[in-house]
């Protein structure tokens, strides 16, 4: 017989999975004497097919891309929107796929990554439309992004408690760059300042300084907790 967990073959005596400890029932066997299949230490390994997997991933990602080269190459004679298409497939593979290929990846290195490869697509969508709005505008909006989401990661990776001082710095951040965001579209393409960004900014630095009061607030966070049953 088989553990229906883990799918490891079983002697008909075993009581238990020995690789997941998974109780072994099954009323229609009669159990005689016989020998475990992995006496003492020798047990099964479990098997990782990960490397098989992100192998047809490439595949999957390579094939768009071939076909929207060729696409475009064949239909206009040369290469025009291929570089918009390549740059999202390649930023999509960075972020779902890349990770794949390894066993337990870091997400303090992979979101950095992410947001460098978003930085670069960004960089070449300005240069490829002749624009002027990298270096003031979507380059200190993605690295402000990036800074703050990755300390929010690294907090939660390295740290055990404190995730809600953790969330409400990170919704006041959020509020600060909507400020600087606005400030920044202003300089860059002429917009009038009006203060939309007041309004994200409000209601993130509420929502954020909630979420500190609680942290502080023991009291309160086992009264929410009763409330809301979570």
């Amino acid at each position: 017989m088989y553990c229906v967990k883990c799918g490891v073959r079983l002697a008909d005596t075993e009581k238990k999975c020995p690789l997941c400890s998974t109780v072994v029932y099954h009323p229609e066997i009669k159990r005689k004497p016989a020998e475990p299949l992995y006496p003492g230490n020798k047990l099964p390994k479990e098997s990782s097919d990960s490397t098989a997997l992100s192998g047809a991933i490439v595949f999957l990602f390579l094939i768009p891309l071939v076909i929207c080269f060729f696409a475009d190459f064949l239909i206009d004679g040369e290469i025009n929107w291929f570089g918009y298409v390549g740059g999202a497939l390649v930023i999509t593979y960075i972020a779902f796929a890349l990770p794949l290929w390894f066993k337990k990846p870091n997400p303090v290195i992979f979101v950095p990554c992410n947001f460098a490869a978003t930085a670069l697509y960004l960089l070449y969508i300005n240069h490829a439309t002749g624009g002027g709005w990298f270096l003031s505008f979507a380059f200190p909006i993605a690295g402000g992004l990036c800074l703050i989401i990755c300390v929010v990661v690294s907090l939660l990776y390295y740290l055990r408690r404190g995730k809600l001082y953790i969330f409400g710095g990170a919704f006041i951040a959020l509020g600060a760059l909507m400020l600087m965001a606005e400030f920044l579209m202003g300089v860059t393409f002429g917009f009038k300042f009006i203060g939309w960004s007041v309004y994200p900014l409000v209601v993130l630095a509420l929502l954020g300084g909630f979420l500190i009061y609680l942290a502080a607030n023991v009291r309160m966070r086992e009264i929410l907790e009763r409330k809301l049953f979570f």
